[in-house]
């Protein structure tokens, strides 16, 4: 895949999230009516691919799920219309994580403010890349759009997941008790899948010869809290360049801690990884932080391949 397919330009990207949801919003206008006099599903809006994925499996036939990222489209980058931003208020719930993305966030402030699940009010988060390395560039918060203290990837923990899947059947339930005991239901069978899956992880990642994560950014902190390994991130988040001297910081760990695979990701350009593995005589491979829809499987086929991936990186037993 070619770097200008991995990245796309910021206003590029804007344009077809509002193409796509003006698309969802002209069909779910026309039908509103007819959808709600016969007691169709309720609408719900999930603001990126791990959250859509979560809703539908607790929401079922019961909710009809919009997501305001498309495939493809690096989830931090997304951009409303004025004519999407106010369909949000539309909508019976969106689902979504303050901190990922900063159009969304503001959206739900103004429009959706009652309507908003935050998942991470929902579970403990721990903190955000640029608090814990003093050596990231001041400023990068306020760059970036996330006004958050704590780091917002926790999809990548199960086990936070699948409490969030219990919250969401809750609130589910209340805003529609006709339907309560299905998503509860719903919930506790994703919330069983997800707490597997937290067993699977652990115990594939036991025993490995190395706890190092380089990363091409920090978006596995709670992957990396979870099965205790340890992540260095070349960036703080996809959109930020590496000074020289935190190229030179990550080179130093990768040899000392004889780190022998740098870890790439999807709709993120693998140069500056590549050029690090090249430095420190270590080879390459995908970690998917699952920000947007797999090209095959879904969520949890995403996280068993991730950890296929860790387990011959870290050398694990």
């Amino acid at each position: 895949m070619s770097d200008s397919s991995r990245r796309i330009p910021m206003r590029v990207t804007g344009l077809l999230a509002g193409v796509a949801v003006l698309a969802a919003t002209a069909a779910c206008s026309a039908g509103a009516a007819d959808s709600a006099a016969a007691g169709g599903a309720s609408g719900v809006t999930a603001s990126m691919y791990p959250l859509q994925w979560l809703t539908e499996r607790v929401g079922g036939s019961d909710v009809a799920v919009t997501g305001l990222t498309k495939p493809g489209v690096e989830p931090h980058d997304v951009e409303l219309s004025p004519q999407s931003v106010a369909e949000l208020e539309q909508t019976s719930l969106v689902v979504y994580i303050k901190g990922v993305q900063p159009a969304v966030d503001e959206a739900v402030e103004q429009h959706a403010a009652d309507r908003g699940f935050d998942a991470a009010t929902v579970v403990p988060t721990i903190a955000a890349a640029h608090e814990e390395e003093g050596h990231e560039e001041e400023g990068h918060e306020e760059e970036h759009g996330h006004e958050v203290s704590y780091d917002p990837h926790l999809w990548l923990d199960p086990s936070r997941f699948a409490t969030v899947a219990t919250r969401l059947g809750e609130r589910l339930a209340a805003a529609d008790p006709a339907h309560a005991q299905g998503y509860k239901d719903r919930a506790a069978k994703v919330a069983a899948e997800l707490n597997a899956l937290d067993g699977e992880l652990a115990e594939g990642l036991t025993g490995c010869d190395s706890q190092t994560l380089v990363t091409s950014h920090q978006a596995f902190g709670y992957l990396a809290d979870r099965y205790k390994l340890h992540q260095v991130g070349i960036s703080v988040d996809p959109d930020s360049e590496p000074s020289p001297a935190r190229l030179a910081e990550v080179a130093e760990v990768a040899k000392r801690e004889k780190v022998t695979t740098i870890f790439t990701e999807t709709l993120v350009s693998p140069k500056v990884a590549e050029v690090l593995a090249q430095e420190v005589g270590a080879k390459t491979a995908v970690l998917d932080p699952i920000e947007s829809r797999p090209a095959t499987g879904d969520y949890l086929s995403a996280m068993r391949q991730n950890l296929t991936t860790l387990r011959a990186a870290l050398s694990c037993s």
